[in-house]
C-alpha cells in the first residue's frame, strides 16, 4: 500500500460492544446496557457528521453508539431546526433579563436620549422578538458609546485548548452542579473529556457560497473580563452539535443554560448550520425535559435512520415505554420535514474509558442493537482493504491479518472485530476509515 496523506482517512481503533455497569442518568448499578466503543484519532468534520447521524456521540476521543432498546434509560438523538425556532415566553424573559443586567437602567436612559428609535423600529422592537439580534444585543461590540454599559459582556469562539481560566470554571461547574469532590476533580480529566477533539478544524464553503467555520470550539463567555461560562461545540457541515455547557455559579440566577442554548441555536441560524443538536435525549431522565422546550424538533429512528417530527403525540407514546418503536407510532419517517431549568451534560463518569475498557465483550452481531447491519448484509462488504496504520506505515487489513480462511461469524477473531467496527460505523465508511494501530 502507497503512502498516504495524514489527512486522508478518519482514523479510528474498535474496542468493542461492551456493558454498561452502572447508569449516569438513573444511577442504577449492575448491567443497564451495552455500547459499542471506538478511539477516533483524527476525523474530519463530515465524518463526525455521518456518525452522530448513526445515533454515535463522543466523550472526547472515546466514541460510543448506545444500544438503546438495551437500555434502561434509552438515549435518542434530537435535533432542532434553527430556521423554523420560535422563542416561548421564559425563553424571550431569560434573554431580556441578562441584556437589562449588562446594560444597565442608566446606559438604557441616556443611549435613548442620544441615539433615538424612529416609530416604526420602536414598533418592531416591541412586537417581534429576533433571537439573533436580542443574543448580541448586550455585547460590547454591539453597543453604542458613549454612553459606557454597567458591565462588559463578551462572547468569543475560540480553540478548544486547555487554559487555566477554563479549568477553573469547570471545576466550580462540577463541584457546585455536581456535587463533585475536588479530589475527583483534574486537569488532565479536563483535557481530555472537552479540550483537544480529535476532529479537525477547517474552513468549509457551503452551497450558498457562505463560509463557515467547522470543527471542535469553545464559545467563551466573559463578565467584566472574567470568564463565566464555556459552550463545547462541534461546528459540523450541517449542525452545531452541543456536547456540554459550563458556567461559574456567580452567574447562575440569570439561568446560563437556557442562554446558552439559545445562542447555540443563533449561531445554528446565523452561521448557516441550520440544524441544533442538543445531544441525546431520554424522557425517563426529568432533568432533560428542558430540551422540549425548544421546538421544532426532529428525533433520529435508530431502526431506519431516519428523522422523525416529534411531536405530542410520540412524546406521549414515551411514557409508557422504555425503548420505543418509531416505526408502530403511526409516523411516518421523513428525512426533512421544513413542512411539517436546568443544563444536562455529558456525566463525566458515564462515558470515560471504564465501561469502554471493561473486560465484558459481546459480539455486536448477536446484540439488539438497532440499525446494524446483518452477518448476512456484511458478508458481501469488502473488509480486506480496509487500510491499517501501523508504526511502519500502512497495509491492508487482509494483508495484515492473513485472514483468508476466517469467517466474521467468528467471535474474537480479527475479522470479526473489523466488522463489528464497520458495521457500527456505516458500511458506507469501509472505503474512508483507517485502522489507527499505531503503538505510542
Amino acid at each position: 500500500m502507497q503512502a498516504t496523506p495524514e489527512d486522508a482517512y478518519f482514523y479510528i481503533s474498535p474496542i468493542g460492544y461492551r456493558k454498561s455497569s452502572s447508569c449516569g442518568y438513573c444511577h442504577r448499578e449492575g448491567t443497564v446496557g451495552y455500547s459499542y466503543y471506538a478511539r477516533v484519532t483524527s476525523m474530519s468534520p463530515a465524518s463526525y457528521q455521518a456518525l452522530i447521524d448513526r445515533c454515535w456521540r463522543r466523550s472526547g476521543s472515546l466514541l460510543y453508539r448506545p444500544n438503546q432498546k438495551d437500555a434502561c434509560c434509552p438515549p435518542y438523538t434530537i435535533r432542532l431546526d434553527s430556521d423554523r425556532f420560535r422563542t416561548i415566553r421564559d425563553q424571550r424573559q431569560a434573554v431580556n433579563r441578562f441584556n437589562k443586567y449588562v446594560i444597565g437602567d442608566a446606559y438604557a436612559k441616556e443611549a435613548a436620549r442620544l441615539y433615538p428609535k424612529s416609530r416604526e423600529q420602536a414598533r418592531k422592537r416591541d412586537t417581534e422578538f429576533d433571537l439573533v439580534e436580542r443574543i448580541h444585543e448586550s455585547e460590547g461590540v454591539s453597543l453604542k458609546k458613549p454612553p459606557e454599559p454597567a458591565h462588559d459582556f463578551s462572547v468569543t469562539l475560540e480553540p478548544d485548548d486547555f487554559t487555566e481560566e477554563k479549568f477553573r470554571v469547570f471545576e466550580n461547574y462540577q463541584q457546585v452542579v455536581h456535587q463533585e469532590s475536588p479530589s475527583s476533580i483534574s486537569r488532565d480529566g479536563f483535557r481530555r473529556f472537552l479540550c483537544s477533539s480529535p476532529i479537525k478544524r477547517e474552513n468549509y464553503t457551503a452551497p450558498d457560497g457562505r463560509e463557515r467555520q467547522l470543527g471542535s470550539f469553545h464559545q467563551c463567555y466573559r463578565l467584566d473580563g472574567q470568564l463565566v461560562a464555556i459552550g463545547v461545540l462541534d461546528l459540523l457541515p450541517d449542525c452545531v452539535s452541543a456536547v456540554y455547557f459550563l458556567y461559574h455559579e456567580s452567574i447562575h440566577k440569570f439561568s446560563p443554560g437556557k442562554l446558552g442554548a439559545l445562542r447555540e441555536i443563533a449561531l445554528s441560524l446565523e452561521g448557516g448550520y441550520r440544524w441544533w443538536y442538543s445531544g441525546f435525549y431520554i424522557h425517563t431522565c426529568p432533568k432533560m425535559k428542558y430540551k422540549i422546550d425548544f421546538s421544532p424538533q426532529q428525533i433520529l429512528d435508530p431502526d431506519t435512520l431516519e428523522w422523525v417530527d416529534l411531536t405530542k403525540d410520540i412524546l406521549e407514546k414515551f411514557d409508557g415505554h422504555g425503548y420505543l418503536d418509531l416505526r408502530k407510532t403511526g409516523i411516518d419517517t421523513t428525512e426533512s420535514s421544513a413542512s411539517a431549568e436546568g443544563t444536562v451534560t455529558i456525566d463525566t463518569k458515564n462515558n470515560d474509558d471504564g465501561d469502554a475498557e471493561s473486560d465484558e465483550e459481546a459480539s455486536l452481531f448477536n446484540s439488539t442493537m438497532p440499525g446494524i447491519p446483518s452477518i448476512e448484509e456484511m458478508g458481501s462488504v469488502d473488509l480486506d482493504h480496509v487500510a491499517v496504520r501501523l508504526n511502519r506505515g500502512y497495509c491492508y487489513a487482509g494483508d495484515l491479518f492473513d485472514w483468508h480462511s476466517e469467517s466474521i461469524e467468528t467471535e474474537g477473531s480479527a475479522k470479526a472485530m473489523v466488522a463489528e467496527l464497520v458495521a457500527a460505523v456505516g458500511p458506507d465508511f469501509v472505503g474512508s476509515l483507517c485502522l489507527d494501530f499505531r503503538r505510542s
